[in-house]
């Protein structure tokens, strides 16, 4: 029996995210790494609000991740990034959000915020390896699965 010859997966890649349509799949994959997950509307909303911008990570033909930052003037914040279960561990945290950063620069941003669970290290290594630096802490902010609170790290890093 001859097996036919299968070519290999086409690699990750990063690409905008510019519809309402994407809504579904980004409030599907949210749900796999927060305890609040946002709404399908919620994502819609900014989908369509202007200063919006969301990457997605593509990999095997479906979102693997995705990254969604809020802009005014030249400053930017990172709402959310998530890697879906399947594909965390793998480095993809890194492409997703290096590509996402060079957008936002690309646009004019010079500096960007964002906040991180306080207990999420591999995030808070991500972010660190990426140029962030801590700029202060908020108790109590996220609520965890059982029902217990974390604190945000809050970090920044500049583009220019």
């Amino acid at each position: 029996m001859r097996i036919p010859f299968l070519s290999p997966p086409p690699p990750p890649h990063v690409a905008p995210l510019v519809s309402a349509e994407h809504a579904p799949d980004l409030a599907a994959l949210h749900a796999t790494g927060f305890a609040r997950p946002w709404e399908v509307h919620e994502f819609e909303q900014m989908l369509c609000e202007r200063g919006h911008v969301a990457h997605g990570l593509m990999q095997g033909g479906r979102l693997a991740g995705f990254a969604l930052s809020r802009i005014v003037l030249d400053e930017a914040e990172i709402l959310t990034v998530v890697i879906g279960p399947a594909s965390r561990g793998a480095g993809l945290g890194r492409t997703l959000l290096a590509a996402h950063l060079r957008a936002l620069a690309d646009a004019g941003v010079r500096v960007v915020h964002l906040e991180v669970d306080d207990g999420n290290a591999a995030a808070l290594a991500l972010y660190r390896r990426l140029g962030f630096v801590e700029t202060g802490r908020r108790a109590a902010y996220y609520t965890r699965p059982d029902g217990s609170r974390a604190a945000a790290v809050t970090m920044r890093a500049s583009l220019a």
